[in-house]
């Protein structure tokens, strides 16, 4: 403990792992270190393929190219924190480390969640204005909504670890996950914290929540959009454009609005739930992202087997 003016501030938290499977940790890390590695490796694949076939330079692979970078820094922040405690039982980090990783975590999901909107955008403008498509979304303008969505989640974030320092903290110092986060932080102090429950309540249903509504919104005029196409065929071919992004969006919100739900209503959730539903949010959509785009995007899948291909030639 380290005192500090007029407030007692932790030199360090502990962190946890999955309660009371502690002594299979080393069986544990075999499965995540699977999920890590599919993550890293398909991230960088998606990456490598969009930036080597020019017929995938446009919007909708810009976007997942944007989707895939986000993905592959969540895995980087938590993967050092996570095996850690699974191989060699390094729950110690320090409290500005901590609020760094907490940061970084944070800000990647709510970029994470921006991009889906902005993906969810582009599906409607191919869908309901299929040649205006590339000269609304032209390259210019896809990099100015990658440069809004980084500098509105580094922006409304910025406040958070400032709010954290300001408290007092004693007593408990350790953490349900392998992995800083806010609303767990903000739980150990001993001090008022209604200032952090606002600002992080506010913060969240104005960007991630106000994200998930337009893209409801976007689906409902796509869905408005398809209805009124003359044949089955053609409503078909239109919603299977649809199917990854989908996916993408289901995977992504569900486990993050069940973690948010758990922190802030769940007081007598299991630490087990807690501790599986945390891992879900944050290492299953890294992984499962670029599978999900591989297997239902024939341009992606096809340049995946010709570089294959060369590569056994």
């Amino acid at each position: 403990w380290e005192f500090n003016g007029s407030f007692y501030q932790p030199s360090a938290f502990l962190m946890m792992g999955i309660p009371g499977l502690e002594a299979l940790h080393h069986w544990i890390s075999i499965p995540f270190c699977t999920l890590y590695l599919i993550a890293l490796l398909g991230n960088c694949m998606i990456l490598f393929i969009i930036k080597k076939t020019q017929s995938l330079h446009e919007p909708m692979y810009y976007f997942l190219s944007m989707l895939a970078v986000t993905d592959l820094g969540l895995v980087l922040c938590t993967l050092p924190t996570t095996l850690g405690i699974f191989w060699f039982n390094m729950r110690r980090i320090g409290f500005d480390a901590c609020l760094t990783q907490m940061y970084f975590i944070h800000i990647l999901s709510f970029i994470e969640s921006s991009v889906l909107l902005a993906m969810a955008f582009d599906r409607f403008i191919a869908i309901s204005h299929p040649l205006r498509h590339s000269s609304i979304l032209t390259k210019t303008t896809v990099i100015k909504i990658g440069l809004a969505i980084i500098l509105r989640g580094m922006v409304s974030l910025l406040p958070i670890p400032f709010l954290l320092k300001r408290l007092t903290y004693c007593g408990k110092t350790e953490l349900s996950h392998s992995f800083c986060f806010h609303p767990d932080i903000m739980n150990l102090a001993c001090a008022d914290i209604k200032v952090n429950v606002f600002y992080g309540m506010i913060i969240l249903l104005s960007t991630v929540g106000m994200d998930f509504v337009f893209i409801v919104l976007s689906y409902i005029l796509i869905i408005k959009t398809v209805i009124s196409l003359a044949t089955k065929e053609e409503c078909l071919k239109a919603l299977n454009t649809c199917v990854s992004h989908i996916c993408a969006v289901l995977v992504f919100f569900i486990p993050m609005i069940g973690l948010s739900m758990i922190h802030r209503f769940g007081k007598n959730v299991p630490p087990l739930f807690n501790t599986l539903v945390a891992y879900t949010y944050l290492i299953i959509p890294p992984a499962l992202n670029p599978i999900i785009y591989s297997i239902k995007s024939s341009h992606i899948r096809e340049a995946l087997l010709r570089a294959l291909r060369r590569k056994s030639e």
